[in-house]
């Protein structure tokens, strides 16, 4: 792929500072488009709530890798 751990952290890093100032930018009942949200918008409230579920599925499908290649079991 050509990307270092260093720089893709890097790139994550820039990313999430760029999210934080458009969260901090914006109010919750603002709306926005996108191709992808099936009403054509969608607030920010939303998007976040998406953000925060979307990023507790990938966690949860790190934890079965994990426990399937060493065993070892998340918090319970």
């Amino acid at each position: 792929m050509g990307r270092t751990p260093g720089r893709a952290c890097a790139s994550y890093e820039a990313q999430y500072a760029r999210s934080n100032e458009i969260v901090a930018a914006a109010a919750l009942d603002d709306v926005g488009r996108h191709p992808d949200c099936r009403s054509g918008n969608a607030d920010l409230r939303w998007v976040l709530i998406h953000l925060v579920e979307e990023t507790g599925r990938h966690a949860g499908h790190a934890d079965i890798v994990r426990e399937l290649l060493d065993g070892a079991k998340g918090y319970y």
